[in-house]
């Protein structure tokens, strides 16, 4: 007897469940994919054997050996706020209140340079991979765990050798450049930015590593009014705060949990404004001393047309010329009357401004940092994670004890667009792999219909961004759509191996 062809239907239907639910209950490997993504865009995934025996060889007594030649702060209320899994600790600070409502500030960036000398096994192997690689299931790093996570790391309650960057912020939020200076320091309190961004904003309880501590906690709410100060100064120079639905995967015993979107907060604003003060009197410092050095730039934007367009699209006239202060009170406004797509806004802008690069400062014909609205900025408070910062503390260095450069001229330039290529690298390794951990988080979940905003249109097609999970992927088989639009969305397909994730518009 001929079955009818609804029983045909309902079959075919449980085999695609039982497909689903295989693929499912399948396991990733995704330390696979991480090395694979690694391999493709030019990455080592691990350490070759010389460098490693060269780690073994390491001084871990060389603070105590230094004390007598360098400052001794390892006095002061040093702390660092990270996130709450960091080792490779490269930044600390601490603050006092000066005369005439000044503030204070000090800026300990490690001293990688001590341990890994120019032209040394691992600072070679540092110089082809320029920067760490962060895949969420792995961190491959610039320079191995024995360094980066301890003896070069400014851990909570170690002497640690650092470089001192000084500098008062006034009460309009100026900076006035202080001294630069290797000292020995100690860190006396790892404080974690979610914690302490509550506290600071009185959403969240006091943190246990402040608590019964009244020097400490004065510490750190100057430090955030020096905070506040820098910013608000920034912003009415042109600075653009531009915002980001940055995800990261939470993975635990090899599991993929969830994604958490990185909040913004006071916290995370007061390591974002001292770094950005401490680089930029760090360039300064490196232009008055009149040596080749590499600037970290970002040039006018490279479709400002387009930018003027959108602007005009959400009723605000932007000059005809780029224009950094325009844009920024554009930028203000938007985030005000639209916060839900003011990241997805953020991201077509950083896109129509182009990427940051290295170049080799030339006086005649400085470039600036658009998006920062800064002539003279670099790149050093993150030594142990970033190539480009190692080179400018032996810069620093070399100026500060009179003495030759270390780098030549064209020796810069190579390092520059070095760093530049392997950042770039780096990130498109980091995408890959958030796509691929969200892909294995949905995994099981085709079929499923879900809320998503459209946040773009290229050539290779639209893409739309789920609310819950914050996860990304292209729209097939769609009717027409805009950029800033709500829409739902049916999954439809995934390849975790390659990134892929795919919706269409819901029925």
């Amino acid at each position: 007897m001929r079955k009818p062809r609804r029983f045909f239907q309902q079959q075919g239907q449980k085999q695609q469940k039982a497909r689903n639910a295989a693929k499912s209950a399948r396991t990733f490997d995704l330390h696979a994919i991480a090395r694979r993504a690694m391999e493709k865009y030019g990455f080592e995934s691990s350490f070759p054997p010389a460098v490693m025996r060269a780690m073994d060889s390491l001084d871990e007594r060389l603070p105590e050996r230094e004390i007598r030649r360098v400052r001794d702060l390892r006095g002061l209320l040093w702390s660092s706020i990270d996130n709450h899994d960091t080792m490779d600790l490269d930044q600390i600070e601490c603050c006092e209140a000066g005369q005439d409502g000044e503030i204070n500030v000090k800026v300990a960036i490690a001293d990688v340079d001590a341990y890994v000398p120019k032209g040394s096994v691992p600072d070679m192997h540092a110089r082809k991979s320029t920067t760490s690689v962060y895949t969420g299931i792995e961190t491959y790093p610039m320079l191995p765990d024995r360094l980066s996570k301890g003896l070069s790391s400014l851990f909570p309650d170690q002497d640690r050798l650092a470089m001192v960057i000084e500098f008062a912020v006034l009460p309009n939020g100026q900076v006035r450049p202080g001294q630069i200076y290797p000292a020995v320091v100690r860190n006396k309190a790892k404080l974690v930015y979610e914690e302490i961004g509550a506290w600071l904003e009185g959403t969240g309880p006091m943190p246990q590593a402040i608590a019964g501590s009244k020097i400490l906690e004065a510490q750190l709410r100057l430090q955030n009014a020096a905070s506040l100060r820098l910013g608000k100064y920034r912003v009415g120079q042109g600075a653009l705060e531009l915002e980001s639905l940055e995800a990261r995967a939470v993975i635990e015993n090899e599991q993929v949990l969830g994604l958490v979107v990185i909040e913004e907060n006071l916290a995370r604003h007061i390591i974002e404004n001292f770094m950005i003060a401490a680089n930029g009197v760090m360039s300064g410092y490196l232009e008055r001393a009149g040596i080749p050095t590499i600037q970290r730039v970002v040039r006018l934007p490279k479709d400002w047309p387009e930018i003027v367009r959108l602007a005009k699209l959400k009723g605000t006239q932007l000059p005809h010329s780029p224009n950094a202060l325009s844009l920024s009170l554009f930028l203000a406004k938007q985030r005000k009357l639209d916060p839900e797509r003011f990241p997805d806004l953020s991201l077509t802008i950083v896109k129509l401004i182009g990427n940051g690069e290295y170049v080799m400062y030339d006086k005649k014909k400085p470039i600036g940092h658009f998006c920062l609205a800064v002539r003279s900025y670099t790149h050093s408070t993150a030594p142990n994670r970033r190539y480009v910062d190692l080179i400018i503390q032996r810069l620093v260095k070399a100026a500060l004890a009179k003495t030759p450069s270390p780098y030549g001229k064209k020796e810069l330039e190579q390092a520059a667009f070095a760093c530049t290529e392997r950042e770039m690298a780096a990130k498109k390794v980091e995408r890959f792999m958030t796509k691929a951990e969200a892909a294995v988080l949905l995994t099981g979940k085709i079929g499923q219909t879900f809320d998503a905003i459209v946040t773009g249109a290229s050539d290779r097609g639209i893409y739309a961004r789920l609310f819950e999970p914050p996860v990304e992927g292209r729209l097939v088989r769609f009717a027409k759509v805009r950029v800033g639009q709500k829409i739902r969305v049916t999954l439809v397909n995934l390849d975790p191996q390659n990134g892929f994730i795919d919706f269409e518009l819901a029925r």
